[in-house]
């Protein structure tokens, strides 16, 4: 039934704007110095998937037959299942993961899965927000003062207290993405990169 597969990414995504994309986009723009070079924001729900897992379109069918990991009505899901498949980044964005610190497994989607195929595996969650900035800037590091709150002048994305950040450009991040530990990490106060 199923064939070995050792990762997958699910990307969802809200079909109707995102009031908390929206807000974030204002909140930068008007209040942060990184932020008043930024063109867009998104925000992503990211999934990844470890274990024996079905081929890319039966994975799409059961992730799409689940309210464990999206609601189909409001949400819209892209599925990644090797090195080679798009993720639903543009080469212009850069991407800062934000995951919370030991919370970012999901057990009742593992419980999920296992009830509906009789396989184990090991689903994680976290949010990826996309940014694009001015051509000409840097968006890397411009990423990076964003990605991590220090003061009201610095950060949003991610509270330093619980929660861990990962900077990189788009539009491909690694299937091992949320579970590769300190890959990248954005700074935080006191600690290096």
């Amino acid at each position: 039934m199923s064939e070995p597969r050792r990762r997958a990414q699910a990307f969802v995504e809200l079909r109707a704007e995102d009031p908390e994309a929206l807000s974030a986009m204002a909140t930068a723009s008007a209040h942060l110095a990184a932020g008043r070079a930024l063109v867009a924001l998104r925000r992503v729900r990211v999934f990844e998937l470890s274990g024996a897992l079905p081929g890319r379109a039966d994975l799409a069918a059961r992730l799409h037959g689940s309210t464990q990991f999206y609601n189909p009505a409001r949400e819209r899901c892209v599925v990644r299942a090797g090195e080679t498949d798009a993720a639903p980044f543009g080469p212009d964005e850069t991407l800062v993961l934000v995951l919370e610190r030991s919370g970012e497994r999901r057990p009742a989607a593992e419980r999920w899965w296992r009830h509906e195929t009789g396989e184990r595996i090991e689903v994680r969650e976290a949010v990826a927000w996309a940014m694009r900035f001015a051509p000409g800037e840097d968006a890397l590091a411009l990423g990076a003062d964003l990605a991590v709150t220090r003061d009201r002048a610095h950060g949003l994305l991610s509270n330093p207290q619980f929660q861990d950040a990962r900077v990189c450009a788009g539009p491909t991040p690694p299937l091992d993405w949320l579970s590769r530990r300190g890959a990248r990490a954005a700074k935080r106060p006191g600690r290096s990169a």
